[in-house]
């Protein structure tokens, strides 16, 4: 299997990911890896993760997408979207940013920065409009 991971939080940032690779799948025509990390103990935030991706995946079969969403236990991030990857031989990967502060954007966040630098395939990164 090929296809686009996306890197999902029920954020705006998690929206514009969502977004620009259901945008790419459609270009490419290839399947949508919906990808959210949370841990087992965080409960209701938890249940809240799953409820969103319940409503992700109903829109992504209402818009004739092929996708796979999958609610991962390893809480980081970053190694849950490369290994997913890797699992799927992902054409590109796609996370959302958020906007920094000027002293912020000196240095990009360290989940951010590890998908770039270890993930096996492009990385596509997006902000929410403004």
């Amino acid at each position: 299997m090929s296809g686009i991971v996306v890197g999902y939080l029920a954020t705006p940032e998690g929206r514009a990911a969502l977004d620009a690779a259901l945008e790419e799948a459609r270009r490419h025509e290839t399947t949508v890896v919906v990808v959210a990390s949370a841990r087992p103990d965080e409960g209701e935030q938890r249940a809240a993760l799953e409820e969103a991706l319940a409503q992700v995946a109903s829109e992504l079969a209402a818009e004739g997408v092929s996708h796979e969403v999958r609610l991962l236990d390893g809480g980081d991030v970053a190694d849950d979207l490369i290994a997913t990857a890797e699992d799927v031989a992902a054409e590109l990967v796609v996370i959302g940013l958020r906007r920094r502060s000027p002293v912020g954007k000196l240095i990009l966040g360290a989940n951010a920065q590890r998908v770039l630098f270890d993930a096996p395939c492009p990385v596509l990164t997006v902000k929410p409009a403004s």
